[in-house]
């Protein structure tokens, strides 16, 4: 079982056998005090507490003797509620009282992977593409709705040892059956099923929003349409950077979002057979409101949500983040957020994807960054 290590004055807490191992480690915890957070009394916390009392109104809808997953101290809904209830009270005080309330009621604790705390942390954005509702021959790209056929299975429900861990695709002959790839896909393979939800101009535009997993498609009227993640088929997500990295066209301090995508758009035919290395495709739905709407059920908050494994953290929990901006400066990027998303490249107990916001310079900001640094979880007292 993927079950952390709770730390006692600073201490970690030893188990008679370690936990079991995944191909992305296990997490620890060590007990660590405010004051010891790097940059803590730096950030502007107040900023975080909206994006906070989202994940609250959501725990508040589930069943209080409900069990976070994964399990971590305290271990249930009803533990959450009296903190959420105290948050809502703050929420329109001074920067003293919400910096007092995080305080007073949480206990920060340093994450690492089997006693290595540093970690990757990389950005991710709502992108804006062009779009119709009936194809032609500029908008010639589907964004598909999620099929009927594609099932998702919790195989935790078969065995325990398999906890947290799911496979999709679709029933043919009574036998669960792998779903087809991107290739396959882009093949034609859905066509005649009615899913296509609306159509783009660039494929390579697609292919992007499926990494980030929600964008906004701006529409021939200049009315804008916002689109989120409805589910996936199934297949494993290869980045596509680290495969430029192995036939040696990239170094891999050279990889970004805009490296890659200058790369494909420069080499169209090449670049339609890397895209469909990535055997992971995305289906999607239209959505109404705010939005994007991360895997907790809550809508982001640019700079103050995280994407991170849930395998490891429960979504909702604050996150102290200790990382650097993107570029030369090597600014410290030091703030408080919140767990609210989780992403198919974000795998392993110190890892996380920082949401920075809509559009190209949101996009740019997120294509380049791809920082060391650690992170600390804030649980109640």
């Amino acid at each position: 079982m993927l079950l952390p290590l709770l730390t006692a004055c600073g201490l970690p807490l030893v188990p008679d056998r370690p936990p079991a191992e995944t191909p992305w480690g296990y997490l620890q915890l060590d007990r660590t005090s405010f004051d010891r957070l790097p940059g803590w009394k730096g950030d502007k916390v107040s900023d975080a507490l909206p994006a906070f009392l989202k994940s609250c109104a959501k725990l508040k809808t589930l069943p209080p003797d409900l069990k976070l997953k994964p399990k971590l101290v305290p271990s249930r809904i009803s533990d959450w509620l009296p903190i959420c209830e105290e948050a809502a009270k703050v929420k329109s005080r001074t920067e003293t009282e919400v910096r007092y309330f995080f305080e007073s009621r949480f206990s920060p604790y340093r994450a690492s992977n089997d006693y290595q705390a540093k970690g990757l942390f990389t950005g991710y954005f709502e992108p804006e593409l062009r779009g119709a509702w009936q194809p032609n021959p500029t908008y010639r790209f589907p964004i598909y709705a999620h099929p009927k056929d594609l099932v998702s299975i919790d195989l935790g429900k078969f065995r325990p040892k398999w906890k947290g861990e799911t496979i999709a695709g679709r029933i043919m002959n009574n036998k669960i059956t792998p779903y087809p790839t991107r290739a396959e896909i882009n093949g034609g393979i859905l066509k005649g099923k009615q899913l296509e939800l609306l159509w783009v101009d660039n494929a390579i535009d697609a292919f992007f929003l499926h990494i980030q997993g929600s964008g906004r498609v701006v529409l021939q009227d200049g009315s804008q349409v916002r689109i989120g993640f409805a589910g996936r088929n199934g297949h494993r997500y290869t980045p596509i950077g680290r495969e430029l990295v192995a036939k040696g066209i990239l170094d891999s301090d050279e990889v970004s979002m805009q490296s890659i995508q200058a790369w494909l758009e420069a080499n169209p035919l090449a670049g339609l057979q890397l895209m469909e290395k990535n055997k992971s495709f995305i289906f999607f739905r239209i959505l109404e409101g705010a939005g994007p709407i991360g895997a907790q059920g809550v809508a982001l908050t640019p700079g103050r949500s995280l994407a991170v494994d849930r395998k490891f953290i429960p979504l909702g929990v604050p996150i102290w983040l200790n990382t650097t901006e993107p570029g030369k400066s090597r600014k410290p990027l030091r703030r408080l957020v919140i767990a609210q998303d989780t992403g198919s490249a974000i795998t392993g107990p110190v890892r996380g994807d920082l949401f920075v916001g809509y559009g190209i310079s949101a996009g740019i900001r997120a294509g380049r960054m791809k920082e060391s640094g650690t992170y600390y979880l804030l649980l109640p007292k």
